[in-house]
């Protein structure tokens, strides 16, 4: 064993005895953050306009803080953008994260010196608690890659800027920089099909032993070493032990990515967004991520039948309760307040509070009333696969078809295949059907013949690669939507298939 991986052991049992600490006062630590972040953020432009001066409880918190989303904070960005200091924090960030908005174009996501802890430290902190459990560290003493966007930065208003993956590459440890893999030059290759031929000529010949990115990407990463050298992932790289993954639920890939790997590896999940870093998988045998109590932010969660309300209900740590789906707001270090983050969560346990990502708020599918989810389709999915083991798939969408040429209304699923079901409409029949068992508006629909049954839609080879580069989203941290309420991905796929 190396010198990294013995140094690790000490650390990880110093950093996961630190976070049993906080497991156990896991409320109590919630409300302590409240009162330190309103207190040091009550001189700021927001609040001194949100009376911040007045408050003394979570309840004074809620009535003077509504749920904002990124356009309602919009204007304080502007001026944070413009160099002004003491605005939602105090001072000026330290960063913004540039990330892509659906409605708001660019984001500009702050980042404070207080909030870059959060990235950076959860980050590390997920690898070791790994450490800690398994005993294995040997994989930090070869060559480790994480595929990720241009670390190149710019500036807006005195703030240096960039994706949040070319932030963090500025923060890598000293001691792993040597390990890292691309190098700098090629990581700062804009266009992500030139950047991934380059990668993989610093990666084929070196010891790799840890990867990490997005899985759709990663797999591109994986097909692309395996058409060069007509080998699976083990054999080109026969000490890779462990994945890292975040971004999207990982069950639809797993199948294509272990038959590329050609044998089990180690993973992690985590959940970083450009927002902050909110929780990673602490346990190899337990489901669920650990959500990070103790970074700087104070959560708030709002059940997802209760957001468009006027005055939705907000609940705080000590409130939740498994199982439900929750929007998830947060209040940060950073100077984001009462900020809802689009993406629903659902807890699998409260000691630990241990979450699962299970869709976003916006992408669903309701054209006709059935407000079907993100964490639902997958879910049918995954039961069509394990009832057609053979089959594979790459990647996925799903839309409504409202006024079809002839017969009822149907949601309309493109898929891409690596391996095909040897009975396609057996298949779609057994996605279906789960998913009317998940769904109760959805089955309703169905039995009363107002929706018929899915349309499947097989889509040829890397059409998702040629949308996401259609829209000039290709590789780095970029995601498809798996729901759409309208048809603009749909129409766009038809295009390149040209059905």
């Amino acid at each position: 064993m190396g010198i990294k991986a013995l140094l690790s052991e000490p650390l990880a049992r110093y950093i996961v005895t630190q976070q049993q600490n906080w497991i156990a006062r896991g409320e109590e630590i919630q409300a302590e953050w409240l009162k330190k972040l309103v207190k040091k953020a009550r001189n700021t432009e927001f609040g001194n306009d949100h009376h911040f001066n007045d408050i003394d409880s979570y309840e004074d918190f809620k009535s003077a803080v509504p749920v904002h989303d990124y356009e309602d904070l919009k204007t304080y960005i502007g001026r944070v953008k413009e160099g002004e200091e003491n605005i939602l924090w105090p001072g000026k960030p330290l960063y913004f994260a540039k990330t892509s908005g659906t409605t708001s174009g660019t984001k500009y996501i702050p980042i404070s010196t207080d909030s870059i802890s959060n990235h950076i430290d959860s980050a590390r902190n997920a690898i070791l608690t790994y450490i800690a459990e398994t005993k294995r560290a040997q994989f930090l003493d070869k060559k480790l890659i994480f595929l990720s966007g241009s670390p190149v930065l710019t500036e807006t208003g005195g703030v240096l800027t960039g994706r949040l993956s070319g932030i963090s590459n500025h923060h890598v440890p000293a001691y792993l920089r040597a390990n890292q893999l691309p190098s700098y030059e090629t990581n700062c290759i804009e266009d992500w099909e030139t950047k991934l031929d380059k990668i993989i000529d610093e990666t084929i010949s070196q010891p790799m032993s840890l990867i990490s990115g997005i899985p759709p990407w990663v797999q591109m990463y994986f097909d692309k070493i395996m058409e060069r050298t007509g080998k699976k992932i083990k054999d080109v790289f026969p000490d890779f032990s462990l994945f890292i993954y975040g971004g999207v639920n990982f069950e639809p890939y797993r199948a294509k990515l272990f038959e590329s790997i050609g044998r089990p590896v180690d993973s992690i999940e985590l959940y970083p967004a450009s927002e902050g870093f909110f929780a990673y998988q602490d346990s190899q045998q337990d489901n669920g991520m650990l959500l990070l109590l103790n970074t700087g932010i104070f959560y708030e969660f709002i059940p997802i039948e209760n957001f468009f309300d006027e005055h939705p209900i907000r609940l705080s740590i000590g409130e939740v309760q498994v199982g439900k789906n929750y929007a998830l707001v947060i209040n940060s270090n950073a100077g984001l307040w009462g900020y809802s983050i689009g993406d629903t969560v659902k807890f699998v346990s409260t000691n630990p509070y241990r979450i699962l990502v299970t869709g976003r708020i916006k992408h669903f599918i309701s054209a006709f009333g059935e407000h079907v989810i993100g964490e639902e389709i997958e879910k049918a999915l995954r039961y069509g696969m394990e009832r057609h083991p053979e089959t594979e798939v790459v990647e996925f969408t799903v839309a409504p078809m409202v006024s079809p040429g002839e017969g009822l209304p149907y949601h309309e699923w493109f898929v891409e295949f690596a391996v095909a079901p040897h009975d396609m409409e057996g298949f779609s029949k057994d996605v279906d059907r789960r998913l009317t068992e998940l769904n109760v508006y959805y089955d309703d629909l169905i039995k009363g013949n107002i929706l018929r049954e899915l349309v499947l839609t097989s889509v040829r080879k890397n059409s998702f690669i040629d949308y996401m580069r259609s829209m000039g989203k290709l590789g780095g941290q970029n995601k498809l939507p798996r729901l759409s309420n309208d048809r603009k991905i749909a129409d766009e796929l038809i295009k390149i298939n040209r059905f």
